[in-house]
């Protein structure tokens, strides 16, 4: 999957603001650097960069890194609602055959990677059709153990035979031809597809099928995940893993004449809001982007309310005395020009089960039955209280308001004595396991480990607890996490996922049985009759039978519970009156290039509050 995200409290890491340079403990470098007129942003990160490898990565710190880099044929446009898909490296939009087979691209002129020692002297080159060819084939290549394939496995004619050839110990043939991709010209790419797949344009918006060129791949060999040389908006200038990384704006662009325009349509209310005041004009505004791993919630929030942040999360403990009944935030942050932005997103948090685990998994027909105890015992309105009524019921795995999605509470919504009574029929009854005379003990993975996910988990084990179901959390690392996910040791986990694209088949995804772990169906679930739902919608466009369909599809997941269907998420960011073009976005990888500081706004307002104490609860 391209966006795997961890079950830790607060909101996505898309703090997109300006904040003093500082080490890790919040140490300040350069207390003077935000008063100066260069455009620079700061920001933060709460987790790391795992890896810049456009094809390997599946988390959002490491695909929003790439997506400043790299590029790809297609992106969505930042202000449309719905979402849009529009020309990025590509021309214009695609050729389609009547029978949806075959895409034919054609690919811009003029466009460059950036200059790099890869090159034979120095100077990136024009990206040209075959480039995108051989992107595509890195993605299949099974050396890179991409979490992406699935994006495009078994959907490209040859594509599969090319990840066959791939899988032994030489080195891999790039040369093999793939009839499904071929490049008819410099610029015509051409894609011929085993079946319609009305997702194509969306999946080729994702950093796994992003431009990268062969030379730096050769060049760097194991490194190259740390030396990316891609045609976006944004160079590397320095990476210090755990620490921070440091972005500055490319002067390939400039050098070689490239326009890219702000968007110049909306809606009135974008108008209003002020996220048509550049329309038309020249991106990136900024300058240089340096983020900080920062995994201390009171340290970020503090240096937000003192202007060192242009944005900011809003922990569990400040939401009440900072957000009021019709999200309002205070008079003092409201006097401060500190604006509260919110919105639904389509992300689904959601407990997992691992299917090759013996007590979880289908192996015996029993294990559903404590599947779905464990599912009748979670309590959504406990855990929103606890969230700050943040978040929206989700009975299942599809999220509003995607075609798909369920309206009315799942056979498995809280109801303990049903839990009681499924645990009896899964052979724990009160939760005891006959074979030890003991409670029924599980593991619970988190992949966090600040103290609100704590709380949080604590919260959910008590759940458990009132079953007599003894549930014991593990808490690492995102790196460990990953690795525990990836190898099928994790036995229940904690995860959510941000959607790839605006279609409930994105989400159905994760329960295909080919798209085990290391792949994106982290449960490892398989179901012929699910499998065989799955492969019909595919290559549907949007009907009312697909509707159906999907929607039977997600009755089918409520009754087997590979997963605990735990919420929907919505978005909520604090952001300063000196940054510009802001609006949530469910596709953010990229988007920065359109957002905007106003220097001179926020020198002015650093004179005016910088001194002013203001406490945690964002009150003077």
């Amino acid at each position: 999957m391209i966006r795997r995200i961890t079950f830790q409290l607060g909101f996505r890491a898309l703090l997109l603001g300006a904040a003093l340079l500082f080490s890790s403990c919040g140490k300040v470098e350069n207390p003077a650097e935000l008063e100066t007129d260069e455009v620079v942003s700061y920001s933060r990160l709460p987790s790391g960069i795992k890896d810049l490898d456009p094809v390997r990565p599946g988390d959002s710190s490491s695909s929003m890194a790439i997506g400043k880099i790299y590029e790809g044929l297609l992106q969505y446009h930042y202000l449309a609602r719905p979402y849009k898909v529009i020309p990025l490296l590509a021309e214009s939009m695609p050729t389609i055959s009547e029978d949806g087979l075959t895409y034919t691209f054609k690919i811009r002129k003029g466009i460059y990677f950036h200059d790099d020692p890869c090159f034979p002297d120095g100077k990136g080159r024009e990206v040209v059709a075959e480039d995108f060819a051989y992107s595509l084939k890195r993605l299949a290549d099974a050396k890179n153990i991409s979490g992406g394939f699935w994006t495009i496995n078994e959907r490209i004619v040859g594509i599969n035979d090319f990840r066959d050839a791939s899988k032994t110990k030489e080195p891999t043939d790039y040369s093999l031809k793939v009839e499904g991709l071929q490049a008819l010209d410099r610029y015509t790419l051409q894609i011929k597809l085993t079946a319609p797949y009305p997702q194509l344009l969306d999946v080729l918006t994702m950093h796994y099928t992003f431009v990268v060129p062969h030379e730096a791949v050769a060049f760097y060999d194991k490194s190259f995940s740390s030396h990316p040389v891609g045609t976006g908006p944004y160079e590397l200038k320095s990476w210090i893993r755990k620490l921070r990384i440091e972005f500055v704006r490319s002067p390939k662009w400039k050098e070689t004449g490239r326009i890219e325009l702000y968007p110049t349509n909306g809606t009135p209310a974008q108008i209003e809001a002020g996220l048509l005041d550049d329309a038309g004009k020249q991106i990136p505004f900024v300058d240089r982007i340096v983020q900080f791993i920062v995994q201390s919630e009171s340290t970020s929030w503090m240096m937000f309310l003192s202007g060192q942040f242009g944005f900011s999360s809003i922990s569990k403990d400040n939401w009440t005395v900072v957000v009021g009944e019709n999200e309002t935030v205070t008079k003092t942050l409201e006097n401060r020009k500190i604006r509260l932005i919110s919105a639904p997103s389509l992300t689904i948090r959601y407990i997992g089960f691992n299917f090759d685990d013996p007590l979880l998994g289908n192996s015996n027909p029993k294990n559903k039955y404590l599947r779905q105890a464990l599912s009748c015992a979670y309590d959504f309105k406990e855990i929103n209280t606890f969230l700050n009524n943040r978040n929206y019921p989700v009975y299942g795995p599809i999220p509003e308001p995607l075609n798909g999605y369920l309206k009315d509470p799942s056979p498995y919504w809280l109801n303990l004595e049903k839990a009681k009574k499924l645990l009896v029929k899964a052979g724990y009854p009160k939760g005891i396991d006959p074979k030890t005379g003991k409670a029924l003990k599980l593991t619970l993975e988190v992949g966090a480990t600040d103290s609100d996910t704590r709380q949080m988990i604590a919260v959910v084990v008590g759940m458990f607890n009132k079953i007599g179901v003894k549930v014991e959390p593990n808490f690492s690392n995102w790196g460990e996490f990953n690795e525990k996910l990836s190898r099928r040791q994790a036995q229940l986990f904690m995860l959510g996922w941000i959607v790839d694209y605006p279609d409930a088949e994105n989400f159905f995804q994760l329960f295909y049985s080919k798209n085990a772990s290391p792949g994106p169906n982290h449960t490892n679930y398989r179901n012929s009759e699910f499998d065989r739902l799955y492969e019909k919608i595919r290559p549907m466009t949007d009907s009312p039978e697909r509707t159906a369909l999907y929607e039977k599809m997600a009755h089918l997941l409520v009754e087997e519970a590979p997963w605990i269907y735990c919420y929907q998420q919505k978005d909520f960011a604090l952001k300063h009156c000196w940054v510009k073009n802001y609006i949530s976005h469910d596709f953010p990888y990229g988007m920065g290039k359109y957002r905007r500081i106003d220097v001179k706004q926020r020198r002015e307002w650093l004179k005016k509050y910088k001194n002013q104490k203001i406490n945690m609860s964002g009150t003077e």
